[in-house]
């Protein structure tokens, strides 16, 4: 597996935790309410909506929380939170390179927490562009195991422009270019398979390799960031060799 596939292993485990702290509730919801804002509260004319509504269901969010949401965000309803989108660029200990994106309704308190988590956990922060250049954005579907397999996926997502299906343990990436994501994930659909999630993210071009200590590190600094609830994802380039995410699993 490649260092992107094994973060996203883990940020899978450590969704699951995050979902019991009502942290990643919160975060779904404010998606949706900006995807409807942006692009209207019409699923079948706004993909963005629909995946962020996909994710939510997945997710165990109660419908009436995320059509409230859609309410807010579209206009329908009053009360919606006018958020920005602010992208934070640094350094955890060893040079790995990391991307904080946040959504926000103010500017100054992200900027403070997002400061103070890589002052306290051995990061510093980076002028624009010092570390972006490091990542390219990428479509990524999340396919659980069940009722699947491999050749199955890559069947389906080929021609759509699926670059890559990697095996995660308890499901499969399908790696593609952002702008291929809702074709990639209309095949999987139309090809009968189910899918937990559907985004574009930031993908690392290059690794850096960690030992255990480093591992530890760099979690506990996206730990840190992603416990402010105006970040709403963080993206890290390092590659955590299997016996590194075996001893973490012991801890």
């Amino acid at each position: 597996m490649s260092g992107h596939s094994k973060w996203a292993t883990t940020k899978h485990k450590k969704a699951a935790i995050d979902a019991k702290r009502g942290k990643l509730f919160a975060k779904l919801i404010k998606n949706i309410e900006v995807a409807a804002r942006t692009g209207g509260g019409d699923l079948a004319g706004n993909p963005t909506l629909f995946d962020a509504v996909q994710k939510a269901k997945k997710s165990s969010v109660p419908n009436d929380n995320i059509d409230r949401a859609v309410k807010r965000g579209s206009g329908a309803d009053g009360g919606g939170v006018d958020y920005q989108t602010i992208m934070y660029e640094g350094y955890g200990t060893g040079g790995i390179a990391v991307l904080v994106e946040c959504l926000t309704d103010n500017k100054n308190r992200a900027a403070a927490e997002v400061r103070t988590a890589f002052s306290r956990n051995g990061g510093q922060l980076a002028d624009p562009g010092s570390v972006s250049y490091l990542f390219s954005r990428k479509g990524v579907v999340i396919v659980p195991k069940e009722g699947t397999d491999e050749d199955s996926v890559m069947e389906a997502v080929l021609e759509a422009g699926g670059e890559e299906v990697t095996d995660l343990g308890e499901s499969f990436e399908v790696l593609s270019e952002a702008t291929d994501l809702v074709p990639v994930r209309t095949s999987l659909q139309e090809a009968g398979i189910d899918y937990d999630s559907a985004d574009v993210i930031w993908h690392p071009s290059m690794q850096v390799e960690v030992d255990v200590d480093g591992a530890r590190n760099i979690l506990r600094l996206i730990d840190a960031l992603e416990d402010s609830d105006d970040v709403q994802n963080v993206y890290a380039n390092f590659d955590a060799p299997d016996e590194v995410l075996a001893a973490l699993d012991e801890d």
